[in-house]
């Protein structure tokens, strides 16, 4: 009898091995990663006014944005393929590189109920400047961990000041803008994209934590905690295997988006102290590009709580 493929490729399955969870997962992964969108799946993507994506750029590096429009820009005509009638804007880092057979990351999130689901595939049926499907290779939902609320303003961010800053390292404006944030997003890659093999592709997750669980260590060097959480390991399986990263700030209450791509290391070596607020690993990013552009998120929304799973201390 034929072996049944694993839904996790070698990355994931070293950080589960490392955590002492690879057989149990591996049965879970079977269960909650499907090759197709369950209607609930599909019903969501489509009430969705933004989602996140992760693509590669030219050079293979995966960075992390967003695609808008209004509810109803996504629609899934069939269980295995979500259509998307949007396309980043000329001074997105991904405005030139979404073309049919790359692999795409996407993840949908809901801010006021904290409701997330993830679809992974390739790119299909392109149509530059206008719109393109995701041929869905992996859809799995997400627990509401560590999502802070917000509710979404009627009015959407001005977009035509758009200014954009490119740089090799933070200035002291992003490095307070990042170490203000209680939210970002992060793209990884794994080290190679078959067609055949469904666990191998781009993707894209969120991170949450109170202010300053993001820490800057020089302008060239970021952390971050990776919180206990559902042991998929999709992210730190792919760093494992390929240290590139895209991470994409966000300020919901200007529209400022500030991308960060790099290297990423992950440390096991965490204090008892850490472990004890659900800390178990640190990761490490060695910043390579700095892209900050103001007004690019054109949804505004007002914070509502943190995570209960944050706690109450700061």
């Amino acid at each position: 009898m034929m072996k049944p493929t694993s839904p996790f490729h070698a990355g994931e399955q070293t950080i589960q091995s490392l955590a002492g969870v690879r057989d149990r997962m591996e049965l879970r992964g079977r269960a909650v990663i499907r090759d197709y969108m369950p209607e609930q799946h599909r019903a969501f993507f489509a009430a969705l006014p933004f989602m996140l994506v992760g693509m590669a750029d030219q050079n293979g590096h995966p960075w992390a944005t967003t695609l808008s429009g209004a509810p109803g820009f996504m629609n899934s005509s069939d269980a295995n393929l979500l259509t998307i009638k949007s396309w980043p804007d000329l001074r997105d880092p991904l405005h030139s590189c979404i073309r049919d057979g790359a692999p795409v990351g996407g993840l949908g999130i809901e801010l006021s109920t904290r409701r997330r689901n993830r679809v992974n595939g390739r790119i299909e049926n392109c149509v530059i400047g206008e719109c393109f499907s995701i041929r869905v290779q992996q859809s799995f939902g997400n627990c509401p961990k560590y999502i802070q609320a917000r509710s979404e303003r009627s009015q959407i961010c001005s977009r035509l000041a758009t200014e954009t800053r490119t740089a090799s390292h933070l200035g002291d404006d992003e490095v307070s803008f990042i170490t203000e944030a209680d939210t970002f997003f992060i793209a990884s890659r794994s080290p190679q994209f078959d067609p055949q093999e469904s666990s191998q592709g781009l993707d894209v997750s969120h991170r949450g934590g109170r202010p300053g669980f993001v820490r800057v260590i020089s302008p060239n060097e970021l952390s971050f905690p990776d919180y206990s959480g559902n042991l998929l390991f999709n992210t730190l399986g792919n760093l494992e295997t390929d240290a590139r990263a895209g991470l994409l700030f966000i300020d919901f209450q200007s529209g400022r988006m500030l991308h960060v791509i790099g290297r990423a290391r992950i440390c096991w070596d965490v204090s008892e102290t850490m472990r004890s607020a659900g800390i178990e690993r640190l990761i490490f990013l060695d910043i390579q590009c700095v892209l900050n552009r103001e007004h690019a998120f054109p949804h505004l929304f007002d914070f509502v709580s943190y995570s209960p799973h944050l706690g109450t201390e700061g």
